[in-house]
């Protein structure tokens, strides 16, 4: 029971640690998936882990042990954890609950502010909404069949064919949900800090995911890679100028833009090969994601045991002859 218990931190530890190289290795159409689900099994499998220890630990309190009759020795021997951290454990667990419940609660009120305003844009073709601004602006809105709302400086900005690689690039967030990918991975990096480094990854993953989307559509790599270097540009002085832009605060913070600070990686990304396909790394990855939920599974039925064998006989009384 011991190993089960902390199998799920010694996950967190490597998926911290190995998220961004397995990206690395991994297309973004696999390791995007991959890596969100197994932050999802792991967060949900570390908290567990801590719920169990903090029960059974505590149950090996006098007075606990007495209303479950359960033998304190029995219970010490098989969880011979000191009580301090039974009840650091415990404060752990409410505090990442809370914490949880917070980022869920945010990331729900996104989305219903996501699909007021898309409803409220209306839009054109394919969901494109231009917006006279003087930022040079592109991202993309989901909700209601989402938007893709892009300045007037922007596409100024951009060439004919370089503004077709922007569409590309944004229509690829909405078409994929990638908003719902970075809100569970943030989710379970609320739940386990330890998965930061992982939802940070995602986050990187769904831009490098839309890259590769734009650049199959137009055929042509460079010409992708030469469009977002100068989309980000173009962001770029329009913020150093002090241009006003469209976006709210809550789309700054919410929404899939075209550029944002890993660009420089993207665009050696583009002018790259297109990656290839890594099928044992993601079957690895995949296994993890499997030992996970396996290591759950086993620690529920050692506690259902454990109580069980360290339930002690009920002590009654001699009958009245």
């Amino acid at each position: 029971m011991s190993v089960d218990v902390y199998l799920p931190l010694v996950l967190s530890m490597i998926l911290a640690v190995g998220s961004w190289p397995l990206a690395r290795r991994l297309r973004p159409d696999e390791s995007v998936p991959l890596l969100t689900f197994a932050g999802l099994i792991t967060a949900l499998a570390a908290g567990f882990s801590l719920c169990v220890l903090t029960v059974t630990t505590a149950a090996q309190l006098p007075a606990i042990a007495a209303l479950g009759h359960w033998s304190v020795d029995a219970l010490q021997t098989a969880v011979p954890v000191p009580l301090p951290v039974a009840w650091i454990a415990g404060s752990v667990v409410a505090i990442l609950l809370f914490t949880s419940a917070r980022r869920m609660t945010r990331g729900g009120q996104q989305l219903w502010v996501a699909r007021q305003i898309s409803r409220d844009l209306g839009g054109q073709a394919r969901g494109l909404v231009v917006v006279d601004g003087e930022r040079a602006e592109a991202f993309a809105v989901p909700g209601a069949g989402g938007r893709v709302v892009v300045s007037t400086a922007m596409l100024h900005a951009l060439s004919g064919p370089e503004r077709r690689v922007l569409l590309e690039h944004e229509v690829s967030h909405l078409r994929h949900q990638h908003h719902l990918y970075v809100l569970i991975a943030e989710l379970s990096a609320a739940a386990n800090p330890l998965l930061r480094p992982l939802a940070a990854t995602v986050r990187a993953g769904v831009e490098r995911w839309a890259d590769e989307d734009a650049a199959a559509a137009v055929g042509d790599r460079r010409l992708a890679a030469r469009a977002l270097a100068k989309a980000s540009l173009a962001h770029t002085n329009s913020l150093r100028n002090g241009s006003r832009g469209w976006s709210t605060q809550w789309l700054s913070r919410s929404a899939l833009p075209m550029a944002d600070h890993a660009t420089v990686g993207r665009v050696r990304a583009l002018l790259a090969p297109e990656p290839a396909r890594r099928r044992l790394v993601a079957v690895a990855l995949a296994l993890l994601i499997l030992f996970a939920g396996t290591s759950s599974i086993d620690l529920a039925g050692d506690a259902d045991s454990l109580f069980h064998s360290a339930q002690a006989p009920v002590v009654t009384g001699p009958a009245n002859s």
